[in-house]
Order: structure tokens, then sequence, then C-alpha cells
């Protein structure tokens, strides 16, 4: 058993890291124009709301919502308790939990693909950037879909809806986290402390990929607090000390997005029924991600670009 964890954990660390690479990007850029005390804030004081409020509230919150019935308090306990009838009401929710948070996973994968500017890793990502209209229409497709297959669980079909509807609302926050950026970033008059508030609450919108795609990894909200937990230090340290050297490996977030994509395919796999092998989840993020590492290494050595 503790190999098994031992495998969701390291797992939890690099998904959690490979898709917060963007938010790096974006704390580096502001915390730059910051003061070497707000940064040294950020980095210790930060961490902790990173990890205990928001990685650690967040799953709470989630079990709360697919398990009404224990209340939020009874949630809270069930995430850290052992007791086996509160497993079996959180197991019996965990179909309307994985398919909402896949629904949320497929829609992040296929936004990337058609609608972001990215560094093609392939030709037919260029080809499928250039066709970005139909992305609305794979979406729609993918609800009916589902909608079909669940047709005799109602609630599956609403918390797919409701997954959809997160990813909505979680995407026109970030694009108004990239238009606040460049105000901060070219306005002198901002403070230490407007930027710090702006860093957290960017962080926990960021936040919820990590922790929606954590589920495809286990239920366990003990492990995922220390896998998310242990991949937001690394984060915060990439932030702090290496964030330009992770910018020249041009194609990981690639990696990352295909990860999110099969970890999305996995849980709605698992809500409708079908067994997946708990290192499945795992195995899919080292293997891309690594994949992904090695072309974008490649391409430094092709460049001739030094770390």
């Amino acid at each position: 058993m503790s190999f098994e964890f031992f495998i969701v954990v390291v797992g939890l660390v690099l998904f959690e890291v490979i898709s917060s690479l963007d938010n790096a990007v974006i704390n580096a850029d502001v915390l730059r124009t910051m003061s070497a005390r707000a940064r040294r804030w950020f980095l210790l004081w930060g961490i902790l709301i990173a990890v205990f409020l928001v990685r650690g509230l967040l799953p709470t919150v989630i079990v709360w919502l697919t398990s009404p019935s224990l209340g939020f308090f009874g949630a809270f306990a069930a995430s850290f308790s052992s007791d086996q009838h509160i497993l079996e009401v959180v197991e019996k929710a965990k179909p309307i939990l994985l398919i909402g948070g896949g629904i949320y996973l497929v829609l992040l994968f296929l936004h990337w693909l058609f609608e972001e500017k990215k560094d093609y890793a392939f030709f037919v990502e260029h080809f499928i950037h250039k066709q970005a209209v139909w992305f609305y229409t794979f979406a729609s497709l993918i609800l009916v879909g589902i909608a079909w297959l669940a047709i005799q669980k109602p609630l599956l079909i609403f918390s797919a809806l409701v997954g959809s509807t997160a990813f909505f609302l979680t995407s026109g926050f970030k694009k108004s986290a990239e238009e606040q950026e460049k105000k901060f970033l070219t306005n002198s008059t901002a403070t230490d402390v407007s930027k710090l508030l702006y860093l957290e609450v960017l962080d926990a919108t960021f936040s919820i990929d990590g922790v929606i795609g954590a589920f495809a990894f286990t239920i366990s909200v003990p492990l995922i607090l220390i896998g998310n937990g242990i991949g937001a230090w690394v984060v915060r340290y990439i932030t702090i000390k290496g964030v330009d050297t992770v910018k020249k490996f041009k194609y990981l977030k690639n990696g990352a997005m295909y990860s999110v994509g099969v970890l999305g395919v996995v849980m709605i796999l698992e809500s409708l029924g079908r067994e997946v092998a708990f290192w499945v989840a795992p195995f899919n993020t080292v293997i891309i991600v690594g994949t992904f590492f090695y072309l974008s290494w490649r391409a430094l050595r092709k460049d001739n670009i030094a770390l």
C-alpha cells in the first residue's frame, strides 16, 4: 500500500508543477517589480496560504458538493477519516465528482489545442490551431455525448454541466488575470500589497486545474494535500530561482496539456463505470511530460541555447 501511495504522490507533485508553469511565469514577471521583502513574504507566507488554505480547502469543498448529505464539516471530517460508513458515502459519490472534473479537464485541453498560442511540437497542433472556430462545436458535442451515455443518471449529467460551467468561469478569470498583469507591469504606482493580493488570487484561480486533476490520481484528500502541497512549494521555488531556465523548455506546456487531456478522459471513463488501475494517471503524467521535456531539450541543443 505504501508503494501505491508513493506512486500517487509522485504523480501529483509532477502534475501540480507542470500544470502551474504558466502561473510561475506570470508570478515571476510581477515579482520582478516588487521589493525584496515582498518577494520573501510571497515565498514564505504565500506558500502557507497556497497549500493549506487553497489546496487544503478546495478538495474538501469539492467532496462536500458531491456528498452534500455529509454537510461541510462532515465532508471535512470525511476527508481525513477512516470511518467505513463515511468512506462508503464518498465512494458512492465518486462518479459524480469524476465526471465533472473530467469534463473540466477535457475542455481545458481542447481550449489550449484549438485557441491558445503555443510553440508547436507537431505540425498537427498548428493545423488544429488554425481551426479555432471549431472549439465550441467540439465542446458541445462532447457534452451531448456524455449526456447520452449517462442518460439514466441525471446527477452525472448535472455534474458534467457544472464541470463545463466551471471551465468557462475560470477561463474568464484567467483572461482577466492576463490583462491585470499588463497593468501591474506598466503601472509604477501599484503597491507591493496590491501585487501580493493579486498573486494570491491568481494562484487560487490557477490551482483549480491542479486540484481537479488530482482527483484522477486519488480521492484521498490527505494525499492530494501532500502531493499538491509539495508541488506548490516547487512552483514557488521555480518562480523565485529558475523561471528563466524553465521558459527555455518551450514544449513543457504542451506536455502538461496533453497530460491534462488524458487525465480528463480517465476520469470520465471511471465515472461511467470503467475500471482504471491506480498507476495509469501517474504513469501517463510521467511518460507524457518526460517526452515533451526531451523534445524541449532536443530543441535547445539544436538551437545552441545554453541553460
